[in-house]
């Protein structure tokens, strides 16, 4: 029989939902949360119910039934660092993030939710890969002061992912016996070192370190960062959203798209033209110190993300990487699909759920 399988993710302004029979998609839906409905609500942690019975009626919706289901998976939010991997969730879980007790989004609420309807049933609740995911080297840690080490914040879900289906479907291996660099591209950029299985080194996506990207600032000259924080001494949430959310893209040319851009090069717009290609001269830049992390051992690189659809940003990017490794484009995150997967790893034995 068929594993029934129910997917999470709750973002800012919508919820994704999907059902998975196995690893075939049957359906999903993003229930969309206008400002006017979140406003009655102090926090994300208080828009748990409101959130849940939208899901339950997306299910009733497309005509399944709960009781059937294998295993409910949420998007796992901000928790302490944690290894790779399907996580059982449990009351100590769900009280860190309900409480926002590592920071508060709106990814927080996916393993609540996926446990309250899970206890209905009688399944399992999981969680796979949350951004938290740390298997750093310990001197990739080390940055010049001691008080500010580096963290691993990363677009773990679909960096994973990717890495398995191209491991398996291009090289015939498992991921643990190959060396990616992958180059995760969307609202935020992420790349990661990929050794043997282990993401052994990565840029805070989250923490002002990388490529800038789309809304994100990414690594700033410190000492003008300094001198700037000294001289307009900005508000501590003006300043944050700064760096990510307003930084980038958003920063240079008012706009986080894409098309945007593409459409401002069309009509050209010398400053557009810039930004796109500094983007992908940083990107560069960071797979290859990635490549130096893995001490030129790679297998491929693979560039992924919803900007990896973006044809003019990916030839720029692989005009100056190819000389690493073979390049593998993987366009969009299918993350609905990669939190099924992780489930089906535990239902089908493959893997051990951990404990949190």
């Amino acid at each position: 029989m068929p594993f029934q399988i129910l997917t999470i993710n709750p973002g800012s302004t919508s919820t994704k939902v999907a059902w998975f029979e196995d690893d075939r998609l049957l359906w999903k839906d993003s229930l969309e949360h206008s400002s006017d409905q979140l406003s009655q609500f102090a926090n994300i942690a208080s828009q748990f119910e409101f959130r849940a019975q939208e899901i339950i009626k997306a299910i009733e919706k497309h005509g399944n039934d709960i009781k059937t289901l294998s295993a409910v998976v949420g998007r796992g939010g901000l928790l302490r660092p944690i290894p790779s991997g399907v996580f059982r969730v449990n009351e100590a879980m769900i009280q860190e993030l309900m409480e926002a007790k590592h920071g508060e989004h709106a990814s927080n609420l996916g393993a609540p939710i996926a446990s309250a309807i899970a206890q209905e049933v009688g399944c399992p609740a999981f969680i796979v890969d949350p951004v938290v995911v740390d298997e750093m080297d310990d001197v990739a840690r080390v940055s010049g002061w001691p008080e500010l080490p580096r963290k691993s914040i990363f677009h773990a879900l679909n960096q994973k992912a990717v890495a398995r289906r191209v491991a398996r479907d291009f090289f015939s291996l498992p991921y643990e016996k190959l060396n990616f660099i992958i180059a995760h591209m969307g609202g935020g950029i992420s790349i990661g070192a990929h050794k043997k299985g282990r993401v052994v080194d990565v840029n805070n996506a989250l923490g002002g370190e990388g490529p800038m990207s789309p809304e994100r600032a990414g690594t700033l000259p410190i000492m003008k960062l300094a001198e700037y924080i000294y001289t307009v001494k900005p508000e501590r949430k003006d300043f944050a959203k700064k760096l990510v959310g307003k930084g980038g893209w958003v920063a240079h040319l008012n706009t986080n798209s894409g098309r945007d851009i593409a459409a401002l090069i069309a009509q050209g717009n010398k400053d557009a033209e810039l930004v796109l290609k500094a983007t992908a001269y940083q990107v560069a830049k960071w797979i290859a110190q990635m490549a130096a992390v893995l001490e030129g051992d790679v297998d491929a690189i693979i560039i992924t993300g919803g900007l990896a659809n973006m044809n003019e940003l990916v030839d720029l990017i692989q005009e100056r990487i190819l000389w690493i490794a073979p390049v593998f484009v993987v366009p969009g995150e299918d993350e609905m699909l990669a939190l099924a997967e992780g489930a089906l790893r535990v239902l089908s034995g493959i893997e051990e759920a951990q404990s949190y």
